[in-house]
C-alpha cells in the first residue's frame, strides 16, 4: 500500500484520498480515488504484472467498438498500477429485481452485440482444447477434492463422453466474436447516467456467439424465470437477425450454459480450497442447479444430470 500511495503522489490524483474499492476473484485489488465530487479508481495488478497488457490491448478494442469500457487515464506498466475512469459503485446485482431485470437485461443484450463487433484479430481462440481445459476443473476440483468423491471408472467415461457432447454442440455455433467471459452481473456497472459500463474484461477470448447471452441470462449470483430467460435469449437472436430455429437456438444456449457453469463449479471450489476465498461457496448451489436442471432436459445429458444429482444429495 505504501508503494502504491508514493506512486499515487507522483500523479493528478495526489490531493484525492484513497480507499478500498473492491477485489476481484484474481489477485487484482481496486481503490477509489476521491476530491469532492470526483472519483476515479485505481487498479493495483502489481501481483499480476501479465494482466496489464491484455487489460489495456481489451479495453481499447472495446473503446473502438463503442462498448462502455472505463478510459484509462493514468498508467504505470512497471509497477502494475493504473488509474481508470471510475464507472461508480452501483453493480447491475445491486439493482436487479423481478420487476425491471427484462429491461436491464435488454439493454445489456445490446452491450453484447456492441461487443461483438469488436475487433477479435489475435485474441486468443476459445478452441475444443480449451472448452476442456475448462470443464475439466469440475472434476478435479469440485468433485474429487471439494466433494471428496472417489469416480469409478464409468463415471469418468460418463463425464468424458457429456464433456465431448457439449463441446461439440457450443462449437457448432457461430466462431471467432469477442466474449468477454464474465459477462454478469458483477462485472456491469450502472453509471449515474444509468447506461452499463463493463469491466473485468481482460481475459477476453474469440469464441462462440452465445458464451456472454449465457453469462448474462444465467448469472451465477442470481436468477429468474426460466420461461422469461429464454425469450431473452431469443430476443438476443431476433436482434442479431439470425436464421436458427428456436428450438436450436435454445440448444446452443443451453449448452454453453452448461459448459460455462460445469467449468464455474471447479472454479469456485478451488477460489476456495487453493486460495480461501470462502464466499464462493454459497454460490455453488446455484451454479450446479442450472447445471443439472439444463442437463435434465436433454437427451445427450440426462445421465449426467443423475449422476450429478446422485452425488451431490
Amino acid at each position: 500500500m505504501d508503494k502504491l500511495q508514493q506512486w499515487i503522489a507522483t500523479t493528478p490524483y495526489k490531493e484525492y484520498t484513497l480507499t478500498v474499492a473492491s477485489a476481484d476473484a484474481s489477485f487484482r485489488k481496486y481503490y477509489r480515488l476521491t476530491k469532492e465530487e470526483h472519483s476515479v479508481i485505481v487498479m493495483d495488478s502489481s501481483l499480476e504484472l501479465d494482466s496489464l497488457t491484455p487489460f489495456l490491448d481489451v479495453t481499447q478494442r472495446l473503446l473502438n467498438a463503442g462498448v462502455q469500457a472505463p478510459q484509462i487515464l493514468v498508467k504505470e506498466l512497471s509497477l502494475g498500477y493504473l488509474i481508470l475512469e471510475d464507472f461508480g459503485n452501483t453493480q447491475l446485482l445491486d439493482v436487479l429485481n423481478e420487476k425491471n431485470f427484462e429491461a436491464l437485461y435488454l439493454l445489456a443484450i445490446d452491450t453484447i452485440i456492441a461487443m461483438q463487433k469488436t475487433n477479435v484479430a489475435g485474441l486468443p481462440l476459445y478452441d475444443k482444447t480449451f472448452l476442456h481445459t475448462e470443464m475439466d476443473l469440475m472434476q478435479e476440483w469440485y468433485l474429487e477434492k471439494n466433494l471428496k468423491l472417489s469416480l469409478s471408472q464409468s463415471q469418468k467415461t460418463l463425464i468424458a463422453s457429456t464433456l465431448n457432447t457439449i463441446s461439440n454442440v457450443v462449437l457448432a455455433q457461430e466462431q471467432n466474436l469477442f466474449v468477454h467471459r464474465d459477462f454478469h452481473s458483477r462485472n456491469i456497472m450502472l453509471t449515474n447516467k444509468q447506461t452499463l459500463g463493463v469491466i473485468d474484461y481482460q481475459d477476453a477470448m474469440s469464441g462462440a456467439i452465445t458464451y456472454d447471452l449465457v453469462s448474462l441470462l444465467k448469472d451465477c449470483y442470481i436468477a429468474f424465470d426460466r420461461e422469461k430467460i429464454e425469450k431473452l435469449a431469443l430476443a438476443f437472436r431476433d436482434k442479431k437477425k439470425l436464421d436458427i430455429n428456436d428450438a436450436l437456438f435454445l440448444k446452443y444456449f443451453d449448452f454453453m450454459g452448461l459448459q460455462r457453469h460445469i467449468k464455474v463449479l471447479g472454479i469456485f471450489s478451488r477460489l476456495w480450497l487453493r486460495d480461501g476465498k470462502e464466499g464462493y461457496l454459497k454460490d455453488i448451489p446455484l451454479t450446479l442447479a442450472y447445471t443439472i436442471q439444463t442437463a435434465l432436459c436433454y437427451e445427450e445429458t440426462k445421465d449426467f444430470a443423475h449422476f450429478l444429482q446422485e452425488v451431490t444429495q
